[in-house]
């Protein structure tokens, strides 16, 4: 009779039902995808919850009361010596200030008002008696000297008043 002769390679199943390794790599194919595919859920999982947390930390609204600070407490008013400014057309500006400081400003050293009025005649000298006669521009300009002096002196300073204000 002729000898049937059955070549194989690897893993292939050999008739009889052995694999060339005696059936052991059946069961490792198995484990091994098995093990395969639990790393992959939980790689896909993972990314999941770090995808959420992230949405969840980028999109909440932010707590209004935490954010907000709080409102400075009035201090006391500082009442500074009036100073003539120099207009257009050789017109003046009799100018008085008063700062309304927060609570407990100046503990450290006095405030010093020179800082108030330089920054009064830096933004008030050169203008027009016209244009400094308009209550609507006064108003800006005491507006925007009020954020200059808040800047100026580390917000100590809540407030400004025009105790003078005479052109001529």
């Amino acid at each position: 009779m002729a000898e049937q002769r059955v070549m194989s390679s690897g893993g292939a199943k050999r008739p009889g039902g052995a694999g060339s390794g005696g059936g052991k790599d059946d069961a490792g194919d198995d484990a091994g995808a098995k093990k395969g595919g639990k790393k992959k859920l939980l790689l896909v999982v993972a990314a999941v919850l770090v995808a959420a947390g992230a949405a969840w930390f980028f999109l909440k609204p932010a707590p209004a009361e935490a954010e907000a600070e709080p409102e400075p407490v009035p201090g006391e008013v500082l009442a500074l010596e009036p100073v003539s400014i120099n207009l257009a057309d050789g017109h003046y500006l009799k100018l008085g200030l008063a700062l309304q400081l927060v609570e407990g400003a100046g503990a450290h050293a006095p405030i010093d008002g020179s800082k108030a009025l330089d920054s009064a005649i830096t933004l008030f000298s050169g203008r027009s008696v016209e244009e400094l006669a308009d209550p609507v521009h006064r108003e800006e300009l005491k507006t925007e000297l009020g954020h200059t002096l808040e800047e100026a002196y580390h917000h100590e300073v809540i407030d400004v008043y025009l105790t003078e204000y005479v052109t001529q």
